[in-house]
């Protein structure tokens, strides 16, 4: 693919949620180059950024249902700011300063032509889609089962799949062969493990899936980043056709440097400077032995298609 074709293409980052997506994106927007719109198929999603609201997580968009979405989309990767229905929504200081966050990231995006860059893991089902009729360029984001399952335990999140087993479509289309277990799971209201577990092997069986249909796909793997950020990143620049410089250079330092906290605190879960090599053992103090066992039996297959049998250690 030519570099000038590359130029014209939107970016998605996406993967499941805590597994590097924001850092990923912001860094790879670090080179002035793209635009970092963040989530719009978060449940609390900015009417700005997006008018029409999802009904749940991981919402599944398809050519059968798209007539609700493509329009939106179309407005994000415009840089069309719904600047109205985000003033009648603000509720707080907070709401406000963000609007003037997005107004700026959608002004200067159309006005210097950068690349959408969508972030987005509730986006991580629907990729085909995203490729096929938005010409995206995708990012999956993987982080090893062991940490994104211990990362929900420390936050105490809960996943409700009944935000799947509502989507028909999805359900049809990739989730078909996993009802019983997601039935079974979805009983077991307060078990993370489980739940953890069992999203972290859908999306990244479904990915993998569309990978074999799409090889353009880039995985890229939340350790491989964390231990050899300035490699890896350099990799991801070039595959995406966007110039690694020193600026790009300068934020991987910032938010990756070992003078960084070892662990985020439970009020700044979303920041992204962090001592991105300590940060990789955090699992092995917030997992039991018995957890471990139950992650490692639970993820099964689709983990070892990722990770090596050596690497759970």
């Amino acid at each position: 693919m030519s570099e000038e074709t590359l130029r014209n293409q939107p970016i998605l980052v996406t993967g499941v949620h805590r597994s590097g997506t924001t850092w990923v994106g912001k860094i790879l927007c670090a080179s002035g180059e793209a635009a970092y719109i963040s989530e719009p198929l978060n449940l609390w999603h900015r009417p700005g950024v997006m008018k029409v609201p999802v009904s749940g997580w991981y919402t599944y968009i398809t050519q059968e249902n798209e007539s609700a979405y493509l329009p939106a989309f179309d407005d994000i990767f415009s840089y069309r700011y719904h600047l109205w229905a985000e003033i009648q929504s603000l509720k707080s200081w907070h709401d406000f300063l963000r609007m003037l966050r997005d107004c700026n990231i959608f002004f200067w995006g159309k006005l210097l032509n950068k690349r959408p860059l969508l972030k987005d893991p509730f986006a991580a089902f629907s990729i085909p889609w995203f490729m096929k009729r938005l010409n995206c360029r995708v990012v999956v984001m993987v982080r090893h089962p062991l940490a994104f399952v211990s990362s929900l335990k420390r936050l105490g999140w809960n996943f409700n799949f009944f935000d799947l087993l509502e989507q028909p479509l999805l359900m049809r289309d990739c989730l078909a062969p996993y009802r019983q277990e997601i039935l079974s799971v979805h009983q077991k209201t307060d078990d993370i493990i489980a739940q953890g577990s069992l999203l972290w092997k859908l999306i990244y069986q479904t990915a993998y899936d569309c990978q074999n249909q799409h090889p353009e796909v880039i995985f890229a793997r939340h350790e491989d980043l964390s231990r050899q950020p300035f490699e890896e990143f350099h990799r991801l620049y070039d595959e995406l056709g966007l110039h690694f410089n020193s600026k790009v250079e300068k934020a991987i330092l910032e938010t990756s440097s070992s003078e960084n906290p070892k662990e985020l605190s439970q009020n700044k879960v979303h920041a992204v400077r962090l001592d991105s090599r300590s940060n990789l053992d955090n699992w092995k103090r917030r997992l039991t032995e018995d957890e471990i066992e139950r992650i490692t039996q639970l993820t099964g297959e689709a983990a070892s298609r990722f990770y090596p049998e050596a690497e759970w250690q």
